[in-house]
């Protein structure tokens, strides 16, 4: 170790001395230097840089070679170019790598990504003549390596003629998703992160300050087609939309691009271009006069050092940047120094290819190092990659390389996809796809001071971490702008589509009995459980109360002390009639039909007991069957009365034989008798088709659920028809006889009865469907309580009175005599 390091300082000094004689030499005169593009040794590095662009490709009508030197000249490729001169360069003078083999290196200005053949077939031959087909081992080029290209565009033309013998090729730019296809290209490896990884930061930028609408410009070739699909995939699923989208090439109109964006009210612009267009959009954006916008620039321009200096630039807002770390590589500085601060004459050797005309010996070193650092420690990195490569290949970690071991570029690139080094601090692995396993971006912002400001990172290896400081921003808006198509809607309001865009919507505030939920649907409002409830606009559900008539509530024991009082008033009356059995005003109320009377309304009386508690499947069947059925009974049982004292007083006179017929077969009881057994069937059949369950009605009260008796319209139908066309007999029945003497007057009394019940549910009925509570439950029981103490008033307590405090009138002789007058006045 210390003979390497001895061994290393000397080389330095003596190349110091060479160095100090040839600008000592070159003062007093001109000399030749050797060409920039080439350097020979003992294992060749290709390099590809597009030191001039062809920006504007002319159709041409007959083969013509491309002339570099005439094309727009790029400084900070060529300082890349210088860059790998210097890695290639320091390595041959390390005693550490390599340490007893020199390379070479020959570089090619790939300005055309169509005319740049010759540079490239003149790699790939042996001694300038290339074997097609020719088995491996004989078709041997001299190239170990290819560093290169630049756009992605440019690696798609020529990077297959490196794969067919698996020629080593690091891109130091190139990021296009293809690449990372190794059926495709095998032996493709680069020191840049593929696109996928810039989308992603830029992605986090826009989420990190909330912007949803955006417009993507990029370059219309292969690196900005792959940029916009991977971004537009990367959104999916995400808040943000793409509002705008357009490639760039040098015949867009930049006029109506501006135009179509501020027609889209888009605030945030992403420019995902190499710098000749970014350059283009930039100053196209001041001379239009475009303000407050929030340009992001991706990592293929976001350090670039001339458009901070356009006059104009801060108006057009902010620009925010993705960009490799910036690394200073020490020895690059005095290599340029040293380079350019050699008197250069001009050659008057032409060169073989038209492309290493550099056109570039007037520049100053300042100029090469204040230029745009883009890219520069992946062309160092690449270089020192191959050359790690090719040191494990020549098996020189003894200290010496073996140089017996014939090398070939298939070699080499097995130990390239091994490659595990550190270089400037930072460990250099690739992926099985050939992209870099190590790294990080970082985010910059332009200052006003035109420099691009580092004010946030985001780090890929080891672990996924993102920051912005965002006090190191100066907004052009004094605060961080938004960039929505539509506002954000209020707690409680969903979104209402409006247009193609996700991101553009109208809101509606949710209904009662709904909530918002953004986390869960954004776009919908979710309906609350039977058991919750919700005020319009909430943004959750709350508990609905539950209400019933308990047993406890004091109109329910009300209405159950009037159920007992009944059912002890009907069995006092029943008593008294058996007691007065005999006598003509208990035979003129119905005789023994009185005692069925009153069994009924006892039996009809046990519905109002099952109005109270909590509903059951059973107590809601029992709140109707046994007042429907027993019901019916009574009013079957007035239906007869009331016809029989028609029938005797106005009909049987007329048609005798109808009369002794009907006490022949004891009509009156056939007929309760049928009654009974229809409206029994009735209830029967609809009980079990459709019985009363108990029910939670949830639409009377927005934040109550009552507990109510769910009833089919279809199952009582027939008990209710009968009902009411017994009501509507016995009314006619006893209209027609309400003329009759005073003490068989029972007509009037089962007339007044049948108004008080009808008023009775004619009142229910209008309470029902205008107030709905839990308290028509208890209004339900009491117009059946009602309608059962109808007639036990009005019909039987009259009755009553007379056996008790006028017995007079409750004899033979007193009824005779009604009925001799009524007889005698008709």
């Amino acid at each position: 170790m210390v003979n390497g390091s001895f061994t290393s300082t000397m080389k330095r000094f003596f190349l110091s001395l060479l160095l100090l004689e040839s600008f000592l030499h070159e003062s007093a005169q001109c000399t030749v230097q050797g060409s920039e593009f080439h350097l020979e040794g003992d294992y060749l590095l290709a390099g590809l840089f597009n030191i001039h662009h062809d920006s504007s490709p002319v159709v041409q009508d007959r083969p013509e070679a491309v002339n570099c030197s005439s094309k727009p000249f790029l400084l900070s490729s060529y300082r890349r170019f210088q860059l790998m001169r210097f890695s290639v360069e320091e390595i041959n003078n390390s005693t550490d790598l390599l340490p007893n083999v020199s390379l070479g290196y020959e570089i090619f200005d790939h300005c055309s990504d169509i005319h740049s053949f010759p540079g490239i077939l003149k790699l790939l031959s042996v001694d300038g003549l290339i074997q097609p087909w020719a088995e491996p081992p004989k078709n041997l080029s001299k190239v170990m390596a290819v560093v290169g290209t630049y756009t992605s565009t440019q690696a798609l033309t020529v990077a297959p003629l490196f794969m067919m013998d698996l020629i080593p090729m690091v891109s130091y730019a190139a990021s296009s998703s293809v690449f990372s296809r190794k059926q495709n290209f095998p032996s493709f490896l680069r020191t840049v992160h593929p696109n996928k990884d810039v989308i992603e930061v830029i992605v986090n930028i826009m989420q990190h300050f909330n912007w949803s609408w955006v417009a993507f410009l990029h370059i219309d070739d292969d690196y900005g087609n792959d940029g916009r699909e991977l971004f537009i995939k990367k959104i999916d699923g995400t808040e943000i939309c793409l509002g705008y989208t357009k490639g760039l090439d040098q015949h867009t109109n930049y006029s109506q691009v501006f135009r179509q964006i501020e027609a889209h009210q888009i605030t945030t612009i992403i420019v995902f271009a190499p710098e000749w267009t970014a350059e283009a959009l930039i100053k196209s954006a001041i001379q239009q006069n475009v303000t407050n916008k929030v340009w992001i620039a991706g990592d293929a321009w976001s350090l670039n050092k001339e458009l901070p200096k356009e006059k104009g630039i801060h108006n057009i807002g902010t620009i925010l940047g993705v960009s490799e770390p910036k690394v200073t590589i020490p020895g690059f500085s005095d290599f340029i120094h040293h380079s350019k601060g050699q008197t250069h004459c001009e050659n008057t050797e032409k060169s073989m290819f038209c492309n290493q005309v550099c056109n570039c010996s007037s520049l100053k070193p300042d100029e090469i190092l204040n230029v745009d650092p883009s890219y520069n420690f992946p062309v160092y990195a690449a270089v020192h990659a191959i050359a790690h490569a090719l040191h494990n290949t020549l098996q020189c970690d003894s200290g010496r390389c073996n140089r017996s071991i014939t090398a070939y570029p298939y070699m080499v690139l097995a130990e390239l996809k091994k490659s595990n080094f550190t270089v400037l601090n930072q460990s250099v692995t690739f992926d099985e796809n050939g992209d870099p396993n190590y790294g990080s971006y970082s985010i910059v912002f332009w200052n006003q001071s035109g420099d691009a400001q580092e004010i946030g990172f985001h780090n890929f290896y080891p672990n996924l971490y993102f920051f912005i400081d965002n006090s190191k921003i100066q907004w052009k808006t004094k605060e961080v702008p938004t960039s929505r198509c539509s506002q954000e809607c209020d707690e409680g309001s969903k979104k209402m589509p409006d247009g193609i865009h996700r991101c553009c919507f109208k809101c509606e505030i949710c209904p009662k009995g709904t909530y918002f939920n953004k986390t869960e649907d954004p776009y919908e409002c979710i309906n609350c459980k039977e058991t919750e409830w919700s005020a319009a606009g909430s943004t959750s559900c709350n508990l609905r109360e539950l209400e019933f008539v308990p047993f406890t509530d004091i109109g329910a024991m009300l209405i159950m002390v009037g159920a007992w009082a009944l059912v002890v008033l009907t069995v006092a009356m029943s008593v008294l009639f058996a007691i007065n059995y005999n006598t003509p005003v208990v035979r003129s109320a119905g005789g023994p039909m009185c005692f069925l009377i009153f069994g009924c309304l006892c039996l009809s009386n046990v519905s109002v007991f099952f109005y109270f508690g909590k509903p059951t499947a059973s107590s809601c069947v029992m709140r109707l069957l046994p007042f429907l059925l027993f019901y019916t009974v009574c009013l079957a049982c007035f239906v007869v009365r009331s016809f029989q004292i028609v029938f005797i007083f106005k009909i049987a006179a007329k048609f005798p034989k109808l009369h002794s017929v009907w006490i022949k077969y004891h009509g009156q009881w056939l007929f309760i008798t049928l009654t009974f057994v229809t409206q029994a069937l009735f209830l029967l059949f609809g009980n079990m088709f459709a019985p009363a369950k108990p029910h939670n009605e949830t639409s009377w009260y927005p934040d109550k659920t009552i507990l109510i008796c769910g009833m089919s319209n279809e199952a009582y139908v027939g008990p209710m028809v009968l009902l009411v066309s017994l009501c509507f007999l016995c009314f006619i029945f006893s209209y027609m006889g309400k003329d009759l003497p005073k003490n068989y007057n029972e007509a009037k009394s089962i007339t007044f009865c049948l108004l008080l019940l009808i008023l009775t549910w004619i009142i229910f009925a209008t309470v029902f469907s205008l107030h709905r509570s839990k308290d028509i439950q208890t209004l339900n029981a009491v117009a059946i309580l009602s309608s059962l103490y109808s007639f036990l008033l009005w019909y039987f307590m009259p009755k009553c009175y007379i056996i008790i405090f006028q017995s007079h009138r409750n004899t033979q002789e007193y009824f005779q005599g009604l009925i001799q007058n009524y007889t005698t006045r008709k």
